[in-house]
């Protein structure tokens, strides 16, 4: 099948790659003409035969819709779009009906693999009208990891990016555990073997993951995690799916804890948390430490003149 790839990063290079090693032909474009095989959207539209499918895996918000209007403007009735970002699901569907007006269909994918989805296949997740969806099967079925699994069509446009926001949920609370697992190994003064302790996990127990695999990898590289920041980005997902839960009233505590560890991890000096000793200094008279590193006297140590405040009247 031929098919069009804007935006050649690490998804979307090694996605182009992976369909011409099983025999599509795909005509990429970039910003970087060192990875682009056109120069412009106009000229992979015009070296694709119609009806035409163009995959975008662009940034989400901004750049996505950018790339939707100018797709607008030069595709044909009966082309397709298709929207394997991380864009939010609410923006698939106005993009949909954007499309819509000039005849173009649109089916929005969720993928997940990451780095690895080159050699082991991605996971697609997609949303959209049941013949967009059989027309671009071929190029799901080389994308996917063989077997049955690693693909679905969810339901209607957003469903796939729905579904993929919640999977990004679920990979919130996960890391979030491990995370918490391996500070409270670090931390202990009897396991003298962490790295192996998350190893022996890998095979005959419950929490067993590609994940635990990955984390024992970076262990491999880094035993004590010395070498990085405990600063954690996220990328919207996350987000949303805690605002879909709002929206729904399903409650998420896990998830959303996960996302507000990452908040907190940005923060070389949290203002809730001097929030937090200033408060207990004031109830409880406990010690403070300075911006500059010293420890001041709280009510309870000895030489503090604290007076008590007045009973509220």
């Amino acid at each position: 099948m031929q098919i069009g790839m804007v935006g050649l990063g690490k998804m979307g290079g090694n996605m182009a790659e992976r369909l011409r090693r099983g025999g599509h032909e795909v005509v990429g474009y970039d910003r970087d003409p060192a990875v682009s095989d056109v120069s412009s959207l106009r000229e992979l539209v015009d070296r694709l035969q119609a009806p035409r499918a163009v995959w975008v895996m662009v940034p989400a918000g901004e750049p996505t819709q950018l790339t939707v209007n100018e797709l607008g403007e030069l595709l044909d009735e009966g082309d397709l779009v298709i929207d394997g970002g991380n864009s939010h699901y609410v923006d698939d569907q106005r993009h949909a009906e954007e499309l819509k007006a000039h005849g173009i269909g649109f089916v929005d994918c969720g993928v997940s693999g990451g780095v690895w989805g080159l050699q082991n296949g991605y996971a697609l997740m997609c949303g959209g009208d049941k013949a967009s969806v059989e027309r671009l099967m071929p190029v799901f079925e080389t994308l996917k990891p063989e077997g049955e699994d690693g693909f679905v069509h969810a339901g209607d446009v957003g469903a796939g990016h729905f579904a993929k926001m919640v999977h990004n949920g679920i990979e919130y609370g996960m890391m979030q555990a491990y995370a918490e697992g391996w500070e409270l190994l670090e931390a202990s003064d009897i396991v003298k073997d962490v790295r192996g302790s998350f190893s022996s996990w890998r095979t005959g127990t419950v929490i067993r993951s590609w994940l635990l695999d990955l984390l024992v990898r970076a262990l491999d590289d880094d035993e004590h995690l010395d070498e990085l920041k405990g600063y954690a980005q996220d990328s919207g997902e996350g987000r949303w799916t805690v605002q879909a839960a709002v929206d729904h009233a399903v409650p998420l505590p896990v998830i959303t804890a996960a996302l507000y560890a990452r908040f907190a991890s940005r923060q070389d000096d949290s203002p809730a948390m001097k929030m937090v000793a200033a408060l207990r200094n004031q109830f409880g008279g406990h010690a403070v430490t300075s911006a500059a590193g010293s420890t001041e006297k709280g009510a309870d140590s000895p030489g503090a003149d604290v007076t008590p405040p007045r009973e509220a009247q």
